[in-house]
Order: C-alpha cells, then sequence, then structure tokens
C-alpha cells in the first residue's frame, strides 16, 4: 500500500532498481512511494553498493521488535516541524545522504553526524546539548566529535548572550578545509624533495621522487590559486525570491 511500509517485495524491487542503475527518484516513481523513502531505505541498508533486498528486510523486523511500547519522543530532526516549510522526511533523508558522503571522504561516522547536523542548520551552530538532543547521543559522545572537529578546524566555539557555548561551522570552511590540504600537498613535496638527495638525483628512485615533489607542487599551487579565486562564493547573497508580480 503506497505509504505503508515497505513489504519484501518491494525492497526486490528497490534492489533490482539499484542493479539497473536506476534514480532513486525512478524506483520511487515504480513503487508509487516518495523519493525520501528510498533514499533513506537504501542508506540505511548498506548504500547502493551493498543493498539486499533480504537483508533490509530482516534487519527492519529486527528494529521494530526491538522498539518498546514507551519510547522517548524521536529527535527534532525527526518530530519537530521544519522551518521555512521544509519536507521532515526530504530533510532527515538528505542528512543521511550527506553523512554517508561525508563518512566516504574519510571522516569518522559520528563526527560526520555532528558536521552534517551544523552545516545544515540555518544559524549555523549549535550547542552541545541541541547536538546530543537532535543525533540522540550522549553529551560525551558530542565532545569528543567536537574536540576532533576543531582539531580540524572545522567548526570553532564561541559564546551566546546567554553565555552558553555554541559550536559554530563558518561560510568558509571549505576553504579552510582546502588550505589544509595545500599545506599538506607541500609538506608532502617537500618530504618528496628531501628524498632525492638521500636517494641521489641520478638514481631511478630519486628520480621518481624528483617527479613526485614537482607533480605535488603543481597540484598544490594550482588547489590555492583556485581556492583563492572562488573564495567570494561562499559568501555570495541568494538572489531574492521574484514575487508574483514581478514573475508575471
Amino acid at each position: 500500500m503506497p505509504g505503508g511500509r515497505l513489504t519484501q517485495q518491494d525492497r526486490q524491487q528497490i534492489a533490482l532498481g539499484l542493479a539497473e542503475g536506476l534514480a532513486y527518484a525512478e524506483i520511487a516513481r515504480g513503487l508509487d512511494r516518495p523519493t525520501s523513502t528510498i533514499t533513506r531505505e537504501v542508506m540505511r541498508n548498506g548504500g547502493p553498493a551493498g543493498y539486499r533486498a533480504d537483508l533490509a528486510h530482516r534487519a527492519t523486523e529486527q528494529r521494530a521488535h526491538r522498539r518498546r511500547p514507551a519510547a522517548p519522543p524521536r529527535g527534532p530532526a525527526e518530530s519537530a516541524p521544519q522551518p521555512h516549510g521544509r519536507d521532515p522526511e526530504a530533510v532527515r533523508a538528505y542528512e543521511e545522504l550527506f553523512t554517508t558522503v561525508m563518512m566516504r571522504s574519510g571522516l569518522p561516522k559520528m563526527m560526520s553526524r555532528v558536521m552534517v547536523a551544523l552545516l545544515l542548520t540555518d544559524a549555523g551552530s549549535l550547542t552541545a546539548s541541541e547536538l546530543a538532543r537532535h543525533l540522540q547521543v550522549s553529551p560525551a559522545t558530542v565532545s569528543k566529535s567536537i574536540a576532533f572537529l576543531e582539531s580540524q578546524t572545522l567548526i570553532r566555539r564561541e559564546r551566546d548572550e546567554r553565555r552558553r557555548e555554541r559550536y559554530v561551522v563558518d561560510a568558509d570552511v571549505w576553504y579552510q578545509s582546502m588550505a589544509a590540504s595545500v599545506r599538506s600537498l607541500v609538506d608532502q613535496g617537500e618530504l618528496a624533495r628531501q628524498g632525492v638527495g638521500v636517494l641521489g638525483p641520478g638514481t631511478p628512485a630519486g628520480a621518481r621522487l624528483e617527479n613526485v615533489a614537482r607533480f605535488l607542487d603543481f597540484v598544490a599551487e594550482s588547489l590555492a590559486r583556485a581556492a583563492e579565486q572562488a573564495r567570494e562564493v561562499l559568501y555570495t547573497e541568494p538572489e531574492p525570491e521574484p514575487t508574483p508580480d514581478e514573475g508575471a
């Protein structure tokens, strides 16, 4: 039934669609379901490459059996109304998808969840208690994740008017990430060039390291230039929505 729980046959259809390379929206149309339902189902059960219909169905049944009748209310991201008329289901599915992508880039799971939670807030900041409630984890877990993200210069702390500590993701976090990548490339290039002196510039190993150093120098310089040129894009104000009269 459209809108009800996914059946095992539905999940087999999802697995078949993924195998055929269909987009989530196309699979959703075939099942008469919202795209967010398919996205959430796939991401909760192994992702596009690891989704298995029988395993997904079994895992869902096990989760249902573990639920208690008097379970605590779900976190704000899953129950509270969304601002600006956003679809809560679509926001949840997007948050899960974004977290998965961050994890694939190498960021640990909980750090990815905290980072995405901050990125998707309009204010760009949350307190520790707000993060813990939103992610349904302990304050200690949030604290560890915050410490890691701070060490990577991805977030910073500030005090609000009530003297509460808030964790902030700045608009130029992607620029800072690129700058950190440039510094890492420069360090690797210098290390490779040191190896040329140790192994000898006329040796095969020395020549290989010299080529590596020149390659890294070029990439670091190009990345730094591109990031600097594009930095102002991060501060571009969105275009105002046209009024009905202007759109006529």
